[in-house]
C-alpha cells in the first residue's frame, strides 16, 4: 500500500539538502515513499555541486501540497505534525531554533564549498582554509549556545528541525576530522548514532555512483 506523501530526494552519499528533507519527514512520524533522482541527473548534479541557484531536491508530496524548500518542508510538518516536536514549546527557544535554521539554510557558503557532504569519505589531516575555518568557528557557537542553555543531549534538549538542519554538518565534521571540545564532541555523537541516521548512512554506503568533482585531494 502506498503511502499519501512521497519524498524526492537525490544522492545519500553526497546531498545535504536531501539528508535534511528526509531527516525532518522521518522526525515528523510523517509515513512516506522515496522517490530517488540519480546523482547523474543533470539538475541532481547541480544542486550537489551547488551550480544551482535553486534547490528543487528534497520535495515532499503531501495531501495536495508540494513543498520543495527544506525550511518550508520543516515549517509545513510542523503544522501537520504539531506534536513531532519539530519545534520548541516555548516562545523564546522556538524564536531561537528557527533563527539558527534559517542561518544554516542560508549562509555558509564557504563550508559548504570547502568540505563537501561525503558520508563514504574520511579525510584526517584535511586542510581547512581560514575562511571555512570561520564558518566551522560559528556552528561551534551556536552548538555552545543551544547546549548550554538546554542542557542536551540536542541542541534545544529534545529532538528538533534544528538537529536535522545540522546533521549534514555533523557528517562534514566526521568526514573532514575537525576536532571539537568534548560537549561539541558528544552532540556530533548523538546525532550519527540516531537510527536515523544510521539508516541513511548505511544506505549511502551501498550507493554506486562517484561524483568525480567532490573527489578531495590533499
Amino acid at each position: 500500500m502506498m503511502a499519501n506523501a512521497t519524498l524526492t530526494i537525490s544522492s545519500r552519499n553526497y546531498s545535504s539538502w536531501s539528508l535534511r528533507g528526509w531527516l525532518l519527514t522521518k522526525f515528523a512520524g510523517l509515513d512516506f515513499d522515496e522517490i530517488v533522482v540519480p546523482p547523474d541527473d543533470a539538475a541532481a548534479r547541480a544542486e550537489i555541486l551547488l551550480l544551482s541557484s535553486s534547490m528543487l531536491v528534497p520535495c515532499l508530496r503531501h495531501d495536495g501540497a508540494e513543498i520543495w524548500d527544506t525550511l518550508a518542508i520543516a515549517e509545513y510538518l510542523n503544522e501537520v505534525r504539531p506534536d513531532a516536536g519539530l519545534l520548541p514549546a516555548e516562545r523564546i527557544a522556538r524564536a531561537h531554533c528557527r533563527s539558527i535554521c534559517g542561518e544554516i539554510h542560508s549562509g555558509f557558503t564557504t563550508l559548504r564549498a570547502s568540505l563537501p557532504v561525503n558520508l563514504k569519505g574520511h579525510f584526517p589531516g584535511f586542510k581547512i582554509w581560514p575562511r571555512a575555518q570561520a564558518d566551522i568557528d560559528r556552528v561551534c557557537t551556536i552548538w555552545r549556545g543551544c547546549l548550554s542553555r538546554s542542557g542536551g543531549p540536542f541542541l534545544f534538549g529534545a529532538r528538533t528541525m534544528a538537529d536535522a538542519m545540522y546533521a549534514p554538518v555533523v557528517t562534514r565534521f566526521v568526514t573532514y576530522d575537525v576536532a571539537l571540545e568534548p560537549a561539541l564532541g558528544a552532540y556530533a555523537g548523538t546525532i550519527m548514532e540516531m537510527p536515523e541516521m544510521r539508516e541513511w548512512i548505511a544506505a549511502a554506503q551501498q550507493e554506486p555512483a562517484e561524483i568525480e568533482e567532490l573527489a578531495v585531494s590533499q
